[in-house]
This record gives structure tokens, sequence and C-alpha cells, in this order.
């Protein structure tokens, strides 16, 4: 059976994706299984959407109901869950209005296309660049993949939407440089994903919300991979005490399921009108029934203080495990999303630790991301740990 697939995928799926040589099966908690009986420890949680892991009964139960009553009727009509869902997150946020589409590329790409309409709605036109950072991951549609900084996602499809500038992350100055008379928005991640798990200074992201504030720009959030309680804190950029206009959050949201919620202020809602936007399957009823129970379990303090309690305990290990071997540069994070950058390139850690049982995924060629569900328990965190280690200093007596 695991050939059968395997080979089918070669056959008729498109080949975007490299693989492994086995194939999921179920999950349960932290665990996945394949269809040979083995059993993975998962610190990849689906690219950091599984943050409450596998098979969990509120979610099962909250498909379960809704799907027996209603499932999907469009934004052409009202739906209770869609609403409620809205009214959850605004609350808990900064902001005033939601918008609901189906992954995170498409709530950046709403948000991009929000900051634009805002600046023509104000008289002012030109404004229709942005200003994003090296080290970006915004999503692989044109307006969002102009916005990525990284070249090798970019060059195939160029060219691509015009307007994009790119600033170097936490150097303020180069920020300075870029937002001009024809900003209309500063887009930017308050701890880089895809980019190597890199964190933004609160000074950096004070003075990204004054150049907006002083030249008429918005700024954007983008927190598709940090948000939702990633990082210990509902929101990302709460740590930082620095609030955005837009916010583009997806992954966790679902459980599992597609979503993605693009977060505004007013005064953005304000350029926007019937017809200038839309989704089809955006706040599907069955989607947003699971996402409210999703939220409500991420938003509880409890919860989140456990999270920031366990990524302390996580990073330390690392920083010790860093001491004793030559092949760790780095250790950086907050909550459970952390990164251990390399001296040497981050894939093979990874296959060998798929051998052995582990989960875990790369973040750029050196760096190992660990991204595990946030209902993970301290004896998992320390498997994760003890396994990487092994394997590094493995590598470390070899000659790495």
């Amino acid at each position: 059976m695991e050939d059968d697939t395997i080979e089918l995928e070669k056959k008729y799926v498109l080949q975007t994706y490299s693989r492994p040589d086995f194939v999921l099966d179920r999950g349960e908690g932290v665990y996945l299984y394949d269809t040979a009986g083995r059993k993975y420890l998962d610190f990849v949680a689906g690219i950091a959407v599984n943050n409450l892991g596998y098979s969990h009964g509120e979610i099962l139960r909250a498909i379960s109901e809704q799907a027996g009553q209603l499932i999907h009727v469009s934004n052409l009509y009202h739906t209770r869950p869609h609403v409620e869902l809205a009214r959850a997150l605004v609350e808990a946020s900064f902001a005033d209005r939601a918008f609901f589409c189906n992954s995170g590329t498409e709530a950046m790409e709403a948000a991009l296309k929000f900051a634009r309409k805002w600046a023509k709605e104000n008289g002012s036109p030109e404004r229709y660049e942005f200003v994003a950072f090296a080290g970006s991951f915004h999503g692989r549609t044109f307006g969002a993949l102009s916005l990525t900084h990284r070249e090798k996602y970019r060059t195939p499809f160029e060219p691509l939407v015009p307007g994009a500038r790119f600033a170097t992350f936490n150097d303020l100055a180069s920020a300075d440089s870029c937002i001009g008379p024809h900003t209309c928005a500063v887009v930017v991640e308050p701890v880089q994903g895809e980019g190597g798990v890199n964190l933004a200074d609160a000074g950096f992201l004070e003075g990204l919300r004054r150049l907006c504030d002083e030249r008429g720009a918005l700024l954007i959030f983008d927190e598709v991979q940090c948000g939702l309680g990633r990082t210990g804190y509902l929101f990302a950029h709460e740590y930082y005490g620095v609030y955005p206009d837009i916010m583009a959050l997806a992954k966790p949201l679902g459980g599992g399921l597609p979503i993605g919620a693009t977060l505004m202020t007013q005064r953005v809602a304000d350029a926007m009108h019937p017809g200038d936007h839309a989704s089809t399957f955006g706040a599907n009823a069955l989607i947003c029934s699971v996402a409210k129970v999703v939220f409500n379990r991420l938003r509880d303090p409890s919860f989140l203080a456990s999270i920031r309690e366990k990524g302390e305990y996580t990073m330390e290990n690392l920083r010790e495990l860093g001491a004793d071997c030559s092949l760790v540069k780095e250790v950086r994070g907050r909550g459970l999303i952390i990164g251990l950058e390399l001296t040497v390139e981050a894939g093979p850690v990874v296959k060998e630790a798929q051998g052995r049982g582990l989960l875990i995924a790369t973040a750029g060629e050196k760096v190992v991301r660990f991204v595990p569900p946030l209902v993970v328990e301290k004896e998992h965190l320390d498997y994760a740990v003890e396994t990487v280690g092994d394997i590094l200093k493995g590598m470390e007596r070899s000659g790495g």
C-alpha cells in the first residue's frame, strides 16, 4: 500500500514537493503514524498549523455538529459562525473589522489590496509601493510573492507585481531610506518564520510604526506563522506593544482546515465597499465553527503562559547543546517557534531525524525549525532536543 501510494503520487501529482518515502495515515495528540505502523513525534505540525495536535476532541465535535447542519452557502448570505468568529477576533485584537479567505497567501493578498485601495480613497493614488524586508516570506501568489525576498522563489516567475522595495530586517535606517512618497504600506513579520526564525527588535517595530505614521503609510503585520499563540502571546506583536493597521492570519486558525483572516482598523475598512474584494469559500460555516473552537483555546491566558514556559525550557536545552557542539551557531525563538542555526546544511539533520521517529523542518539552508503542536509536553521536547543533539554530535565526530 505504501509503495503504491508513492508511485501513484509520482505518476499523477504535479511534482512541486520533495516528500520522504513514507505515507502518513493518522494522527493522535503530538504523534503521527504511517501506513507501516511507524510512529513519529511531530515537530512540524503541518507547518505551524496543528497547534492543538491531532484528533482533538473539541475540533472533531465541531466538525461533526456543523457538518450536519450547514457546510457552505457562500458570502451571498449571512451565517452565524462567520459573524461570531469575526467578533471574537476583533474583540481580542487591535482591529475593528475582519475579512475571511482560505489561506495565508490570500490573507496577504487582501492586505495588499486593502492598502492600495486605502491610499486611493484618501487622495493618494501615487502611493502604490510596498516596503518589505530581507528574509521575508509572504506567500506564493503574485502579490505576496512580490514581497517575498528569497530569489529562489521569485526568479522563475518574474516579472512580478511592480512596486516592491526591500529594506534590511531590523535596520531602521534602511527602512527609513525606503519609505517614501510612493509608499502605501510597510509589510513585516514580527518573527520571520521561513526566513530563519528571526525576531524583530522592539525598537525596530516601534520605529516602523513611527515612520508609517509620519509619512502617511500603513503598517501591515504578517502573523500567518508566528500569530495565534505560537510565540506564547495570542498575537506576536503583543510582546512588543506595537500595533498594525492591518494583520494577516491563517495557519493555525482552522485547526487543520483552510482559512485565512485579514484584520484591519476602521480607517482601512472605510476604504472598502461592496464588490471590492471577495472569496467564494471564505467564511465557510464549517471552518468558521472549527476556528471559533480553536481560537477560544489559543487565547486562554494559562495556555499561553505554558507555551512561553515550554519555549524557554526548550531554548535553554538547545543552548546547552550548542555549548557542547561546534555545529550549532545560534538558538533563536520565542515561545514554540524556535530556530537552531547550524554551521552545516540542515537538510541532512531533518532526514536523519525522520529515521529516528522525529519530524522537524528547515527554515532556510542552515536552520532547523521547531514548531510542534502547542499542546506538546516537556517529555516530547526533551526527546526532540536529545535526538537532534545526538545527530549533530555524530556529524561532528565524522567531520560534519
